[in-house]
């Protein structure tokens, strides 16, 4: 089943030198962009991530130093990248836990503001895990009945993960979903909406899941001392903690999610 699009929609992958978002940087991306009349267009980059790359990541990803010692560092392509994504819904597996964040970082390192927060989000893994609860091999070999034979390279995983959202819209038509409520409805369908809707897992305000929406809708801390207490409320009572959040080691998009909720109170 092709999607039904009303704009582009790209599916991506990062290959990184680790996993905490701060701190370490993508080594490698790959974009597929599909477009409304199923035309494609595929970027596969390599960049210099300005590190060494931990012999464990190499492990899974293959990819050694002196492999993208030659390549451009992100921040040289980061306004190409912003260019190739803008005004497109994003789409990946373990994307609104990863490779988004990971993705919005290192935009904002690079000092290119796109607002990623705009569009929609359609995370395939969670859809899979929701309805069976595997991995990408096993989710490729289950929906699309052939084996991922260049898992974790890039572009293998971006176009994976773009076949088996095609494959889950045919196989779960008309397929109930129970949630935890018990609250019964066919959410998988071919409408990107209601796939962001179903791909959502939490209602992070930033990226890292640092602020959240509590029940009311209200921006509120989702860590230490403050957690599930209102950002503007922390921000009156105990004005230092605004300030020990720009200069501790917090993702550069949850600062500027804060700096934004500061401003917006300051102006009421």
């Amino acid at each position: 089943m092709e999607l039904n699009l009303q704009k582009p929609i790209v599916f991506f992958d990062l290959e990184t030198t680790g996993i905490d978002i701060v701190n370490d940087r993508i080594i490698e991306f790959s974009f597929i962009k599909i477009h409304p009349d199923q035309s494609e267009e595929t970027w596969t980059q390599r960049v210099n991530p300005g590190m060494p790359i931990p012999p464990k990541s190499t492990e899974i990803h293959g990819i050694k130093d002196e492999d993208v010692a030659d390549k451009p560092h992100f921040k040289d392509v980061a306004k190409k990248v912003a260019a190739f994504i803008e005004g497109c819904d994003l789409g990946g597996f373990n994307s609104n836990k990863f490779d988004i964040p990971m993705l919005a970082e290192e935009l904002a390192r690079a000092d290119v503001d796109i607002d990623l927060k705009k569009v929609r989000h359609i995370d395939v893994q969670t859809i899979f895990h929701k309805m069976e609860q595997r991995t990408l091999e096993a989710a490729y070999k289950f929906y699309c009945q052939k084996d991922l034979t260049e898992a974790h390279t890039a572009e293998a995983d971006t176009r994976a993960t773009y076949e088996v959202l095609k494959a889950q819209l045919d196989r779960y038509k008309d397929v109930d979903f129970k949630d935890k409520a018990g609250k019964i409805s066919q959410p998988v369908i071919n409408d990107i909406d209601q796939l962001a809707e179903f791909s959502t897992q939490n209602r992070n305000v930033d990226f890292a899941g640092r602020v959240v929406y509590n029940n009311d809708g209200e921006e509120v801390f989702n860590f230490g001392k403050y957690k599930n207490t209102p950002v503007e409320e922390v921000f009156e009572k105990d004005p230092g903690y605004y300030s020990w959040i720009l200069n501790s080691d917090f993702p550069s998009y949850t600062k500027r999610v804060l700096t934004a909720i500061k401003l917006r109170k300051m102006m009421q």
